[in-house]
């Protein structure tokens, strides 16, 4: 019985030996594994060296509200002054859609509303008495996100613009 016991631990003490050479074994298909593709601890970053570090606040919350009243009546005002007197033409609605979204952008960023970030849609269609849905998912805070919405007619088209306010910790 002796004898068992002593062999015992010398089949236990059997190690599998691995090449050195950064290479390894081929896998039961005869293929070699790709060593890159297996590696955990590999860390690749794709940062922006221009980019500023920006020092943790650990703020859970915003300073003030989103301003919905001031974003409201900015929406009013440029939508009205831009459209009021203006006949559909598709070919000048695209670009009328991407003037009154940086139009809108730069009054919002006058504001200069702290650690929000803001998203502007604008729909232009020709208005022939059909109906139009425009609906939107996303996901956020209820707590700080929000949106201002604004709708706008006149005898040829109508117009859309919605403000989106996501809080940025």
């Amino acid at each position: 019985m002796s004898e068992q016991l002593k062999e015992k631990p010398q089949k236990a003490d059997k190690k599998v030996k691995l090449p050195t050479d950064g290479s390894r074994a081929k896998e039961k298909a005869g293929r070699i594994k790709d060593p890159a593709s297996t590696h955990v601890d590999e860390h690749v970053t794709h940062e922006d060296p221009t980019a500023t570090m920006i020092p943790n606040t650990y703020q859970l919350g915003p300073y003030k509200p989103f301003p919905i009243t001031v974003i409201s009546f900015i929406l009013k005002e440029e939508i009205t002054n831009h459209l009021r007197d203006v006949q559909y033409d598709p070919h000048h609605s695209r670009e009328m859609t991407l003037t009154l979204c940086e139009v809108i952008r730069s009054r919002v960023k006058e504001l200069m509303i702290p650690r929000y970030k803001t998203v502007i849609l604008v729909h232009i269609g020709q208005l022939n008495g059909q109906g139009m849905q425009i609906s939107s998912r996303c996901l956020w805070d209820p707590n700080f996100d929000t949106f201002v919405s604004h709708s706008f007619k006149n005898k040829t088209l109508f117009c859309s613009a919605t403000v989106y306010g996501i809080y940025y910790e």
